[in-house]
């Protein structure tokens, strides 16, 4: 199939823009708004935060550029691309099929995570928790965690709107919400931090983050730091392979790459800022882990003025960061059936869309489920996808498909980007898979 007729059926970005706003969204999620700001006061805050900024510049955009590179050059889906670049060998498509699954896997216990925020939001606007005493409102979590039939209904619910979003293709689905979305979120995201600088915190929060104190950063942060900068920006999933074939031959990737980075990395920050001005103002602890978001936040949002406003716009963006990662993962699978099995994509995405609820519900049901389908993909599909994508870009991609697509920028960039692929970023990611899987120990 040719690249133009390839272009007709799977559809095109219609703008950079476009591309950048629905890949920033994928790389935007629960990550950063819920799991950036607690493993940040975990780990002791400036110090993580740095290491986590050298890691997005090291392993992460280096491998996203490599991502949207791959995808572009074959315009298809991560196993397809995989077949075409390696003409057709079964083992680097086994690749391709690992970030298949990653989406698979990992979406079906992200939605539940995702139906969470949405029980929040639905219950800050219904039943505020304002009035409310602290241990009322930190226990709602643990009852929401002990009721599978609500968990459920609310991981039902979302996965009905992430399937109704890709029903509509890449122009009509992808490219519409991400313009919707991604706004939104962005507003609402500079209104908490607006409120944030208006609270006793919110200069021991910038300082909390942003000053470095070393004797806190231990070789467990520097590898949290490393793992989450891979995780952020959607990386060994196949989304940003999937994403980048969407582009024409002509695009760009390395402006849009340096870009969704960078909008991913300071609404990371910006979560952050507006988090800990709201806990340190009411002398919270920052390293309350994750159950910062939804029990350590409420019972603050119960205690302030406007508190039901804040909540809702809080869950809101919750909801909205988890959406456009949401869709992002569900595309994977669908572009593989459409692509590879020529199903019409309006048969595909339903179907798809409730076999992964379906794998989601004993996540919903069993903790032990749900951590080890947290555990597969973090630990090992994740990993591993993104240390075979980097061997693969590095030393199978023919020169001259590489070197066309940094020629605007330098040779100098491509030498960089190369060296790095090759080398620095696969060593990062190996250490990383290697020491999750206990195969040495780092930590």
């Amino acid at each position: 199939m040719s690249d133009k007729i390839s272009a007709v059926k799977r559809g095109v970005w219609g703008s950079k823009f476009a591309f950048v706003l629905a890949a920033a969204g994928s790389a935007v999620g629960l990550g950063n708004i819920w799991k950036f700001p607690y493993i940040t006061g975990v780990n002791g805050g400036g110090a993580f935060v740095l290491v986590y900024l050298l890691s997005v510049v090291l392993v992460g955009l280096p491998i996203l550029m490599a991502e949207i590179l791959l995808g572009k050059s074959a315009h298809r889906d991560p196993v397809g691309t995989f077949k075409v670049l390696s003409n057709g060998s079964k083992g680097w498509m086994l690749v391709g099929w690992l970030g298949v699954i990653a989406g698979f896997v990992i979406l079906s216990f992200y939605s539940v995570v995702a139906g969470w925020a949405m029980n929040y939001l639905f219950k800050s606007i219904i039943h505020p928790f304002t009035g409310l005493d602290p241990k009322s409102v930190s226990e709602m979590f643990s009852h929401l965690a002990a009721d599978p039939k609500t968990e459920i209904i609310w991981h039902f619910v979302f996965m009905f709107l992430t399937v109704i979003i890709v029903i509509g293709g890449v122009k009509s689905g992808l490219e519409k919400w991400s313009k919707i979305l991604m706004p939104l979120l962005f507003l609402i995201l500079l209104f908490m931090v607006g409120y944030g600088m208006t609270t006793t915190g919110f200069s021991k929060g910038l300082e909390f983050l942003f000053k470095p104190d070393f004797s806190k950063l231990t070789p467990k942060s520097i590898l949290e730091a490393l793992g989450h900068a891979f995780f952020t920006l959607s990386l060994g999933m196949g989304a940003m392979i999937t994403y980048g074939s969407y582009l024409k031959n002509e695009d760009d990737i390395v402006g849009p790459a340096i870009w969704i980075a960078v909008l991913d990395t300071v609404i990371a920050l910006l979560a952050g800022i507006a988090i800990f001005s709201i806990v340190f103002s009411f002398n919270l602890k920052p390293g309350a882990g994750p159950g910062l978001v939804f029990q350590t936040l409420p019972v603050i949002f119960a205690k302030i003025k406007f508190g039901m406003v804040l909540s809702s716009l809080f869950f809101l963006l919750l909801t909205f960061a988890a959406l456009t990662s949401a869709i992002s993962l569900l595309e994977v699978v669908v572009a593989y059936f459409v692509d590879e099995m020529n199903v019409n994509r309006k048969i595909a995405t339903p179907v798809i869309g409730l076999i992964i609820f379906f794998l989601g519900v004993p996540s919903a049901i069993w903790d032990n489920f749900f951590g080890a389908m947290d555990s597969l993909s973090t630990n090992f599909l994740l990993p591993t996808g993104g240390f075979f994508i980097a061997i693969f870009a590095g030393y199978r991609l023919k020169e001259e498909i590489k070197k066309i697509n940094f020629s605007k920028y330098g040779n100098w960039l491509y030498i960089g980007w190369n060296f790095t692929i090759r080398y620095l970023s696969p060593i990062l990611v190996l250490i990383i898979l290697l020491n999750s899987l206990g195969i040495i120990k780092v930590i």
